[in-house]
């Protein structure tokens, strides 16, 4: 029974993943690569035939074969990241958000900036 939850979990991970990275596809501003990763990490647990086909696929597989091997990360993509959470910390600047928002996102965002940009670009 533990097993069969377990491998359901999984699934459904893969499942919202995927589902979300398709989303991203055609909506500006939603990542595509990063729920990839996470479909196709999920589906390894619990769906091996997800796993192949999203890594057999030709237009999502080469990014996701790119980071499990060397971790990298396309350099149009680093800009595109880059540029989004710009926009992003400049959005909620100007918005109401709470204070404390205000102040802990921006210097997260570039942690993350930083850590993109050490990232291989194979």
């Amino acid at each position: 029974m533990l097993k069969l939850l377990t491998v359901s979990f999984w699934r459904l991970l893969a499942c919202i993943s995927l589902l979300l990275g398709l989303i991203g596809v055609v909506l500006p501003g939603l990542p595509t690569v990063p729920f990839l990763l996470v479909s196709a990490w999920s589906a390894g647990k619990g769906w091996p035939r997800l796993e192949l086909w999203l890594l057999a696929h030709p237009s999502f597989g080469p990014p996701l074969k790119r980071w499990r091997e060397h971790g990298a990360v396309p350099r149009k993509a680093k800009y595109m990241a880059l540029g989004m959470m710009s926009l992003s910390v400049v959005m909620l600047l100007l918005s109401p958000a709470p204070f404390l928002l205000k102040l802990l996102l921006p210097p997260f965002l570039c942690c993350v900036a930083i850590w993109l940009w050490r990232r291989p670009e194979v």
